[in-house]
């Protein structure tokens, strides 16, 4: 019998002026019996559209159905015969955009917690089954290289693995996991996830090599000519961060987000047992109101720091996820919309002192169909700071591309690709996530990895 409630179970977390000071995970996870009684909400319908919602297609309802019978390892096969990142994907996936959307249930209420769901799953079986033995996959002769150790080259490394392949991956970061690990803070995505998701693809036979920047230690053409390499797959992301060109930006301690969170994120610059070196300001500045700008902020104000954000636009437009932003609020940041800084003001020594803002109301749709921020003429202000962060997303590095013959750039300058098969105009090159679409999703990337792998694997077969 389902359960006919409108509301999903509510996550458990931290208190907000509790965990605002620490660094360990906000979402606290579902117990046994919260999953069981979410699990019985879903209604396991035939036309399945929650699983049209999933990039990579998970099988929603078939895992969910594993759920309600207790059988916990059966829902984690069933996840991870599409989706090899599952403990990830609970707990930074914007499902409330994608499968969930799609759900039945949020016709009239609120769909089933399809990611919490999906997180005590791989939480249950890494617990309970972690010291399972894993083996080697047997080798079918054939080697892939794969530029990018983040959500897209780990997903394709996992396909491809698992169909045989001699998989190497080239990382050029000391730590595997790209975005996994020095973009997403701690206390959304503890780091130990990660790394037991790439022991496992160890395990399997997947090599990491890291520190390696493809394109300057060794070319794509030297992998494929030199190293005997059928297949290249292109991960490398989108990780060139992007500033205003206002005046004041080349002031001490003005940052991009990249810089600052990866600081924060891969070396750990919170822990006092890391000398990291890192501001530690009174007053910061953040600019930009998606997921990474609340991920900065919620950094800086665990780092100690009193934390304005402003945005141009009003508290409808906020790209950031819901539950992002909800939990910045609830932690203390404090939000100026409608605000767009014309200057970041410094001190005789060039130090940043204050950020200048101009209050803007919001007109006509621009391209994109969101109003167009208008300076309001006169209402000039300043906001006293010494750190100002620019989350103003970021591009594509062309270092991949432009090293490698034959590649054809999209119109804004990523890798284009066959979105069927995900090859690239040069044979045997293929790519996909942010290296071609510039910043995404991790499981849009991971989807992308998916297509690579299966396109990867054709070519080889049929070469």
């Amino acid at each position: 019998m389902a359960n006919m409630r409108n509301d999903k179970n509510p996550m458990p977390e931290q208190e907000a002026n509790v965990r605002n000071k620490n660094f360990e995970e906000v979402a606290l996870g579902y117990t046994e019996e919260m999953a069981l009684d979410e699990a019985a909400r879903c209604l396991n319908c035939k036309n399945r559209p929650c699983v049209s919602g999933c990039p990579v297609n998970v099988k929603i309802p078939d895992f969910i159905a594993k759920v309600v019978e207790k059988d916990y390892e059966g829902a984690y096969e069933v996840i991870t015969s599409t989706n090899s990142l599952p403990a990830v994907c609970g707990r930074v996936c914007p499902q409330e955009n994608q499968c969930e959307s799609k759900c039945v249930r949020g016709i009239k209420g609120e769909p089933v917690g399809i990611g919490r769901l999906e997180r005590f799953v791989a939480d249950w079986h890494n617990t309970n089954k972690a010291d399972e033995k894993i083996d080697p996959v047997p080798s079918n002769g054939h080697k892939v290289a794969i530029v990018g150790g983040g959500p897209a080259g780990l997903t394709a490394a996992g396909d491809l693995v698992n169909k045989g392949y001699d998989v190497t991956v080239f990382e050029s970061l000391h730590k595997v996991g790209g975005v996994l690990v020095y973009g997403i803070p701690q206390f959304r995505l503890p780091k130990e996830i990660v790394q037991v998701e790439v022991d496992k693809l160890e395990a399997k036979g997947v090599k990491f090599i890291t520190d390696a920047i493809i394109g300057k230690a060794i070319t794509i053409d030297e992998l494929m000519d030199e190293e005997g390499f059928e297949a290249v797959f292109v991960g490398s992301g989108a990780g060139l961060p992007m500033f205003m060109g206002i005046p004041g930006e080349n002031f001490v301690g003005v940052v991009s987000a990249n810089e600052y969170l990866t600081r924060i994120n891969l070396m750990k610059a919170y822990r006092d047992d890391y000398d990291t070196p890192i501001a530690r300001p009174a007053r910061v500045a953040i600019v930009g109101a998606g997921n990474v700008a609340m991920d900065a902020s919620r950094c800086a104000k665990r780092m100690g720091a009193e934390v304005d954000l402003f945005y141009r636009r009003s508290v409808e437009e906020v790209p950031a996820r819901k539950e992002e932003f909800e939990h910045a609020q609830e932690e203390g940041v404090n939000f100026n919309f409608l605000c767009n800084p014309i200057e970041i003001l410094g001190d005789e020594d060039g130090n940043v002192c204050g950020i200048k803002c101009i209050r803007m109301e919001l007109g006509e749709p621009d391209a994109s169909g969101r109003r167009k921020p208008v300076k309001v003429e006169g209402s000039e202000f300043v906001t006293d700071v010494d750190y100002v962060i620019m989350s103003l997303g970021t591009k594509v590095n062309t270092l991949v591309r432009t090293t490698t013959p034959g590649i054809d750039p999209t119109e804004k300058g990523g890798i284009a690709i066959n979105d069927d098969t995900g090859m690239t105009s040069r044979p045997g090159v293929f790519a996909g996530g942010d290296a071609v679409t510039g910043a995404a999703t991790v499981i849009k990337a991971m989807g992308a990895g998916k297509v690579a792998a299966a396109g990867i694997d054709e070519y080889i077969q049929n070469k």
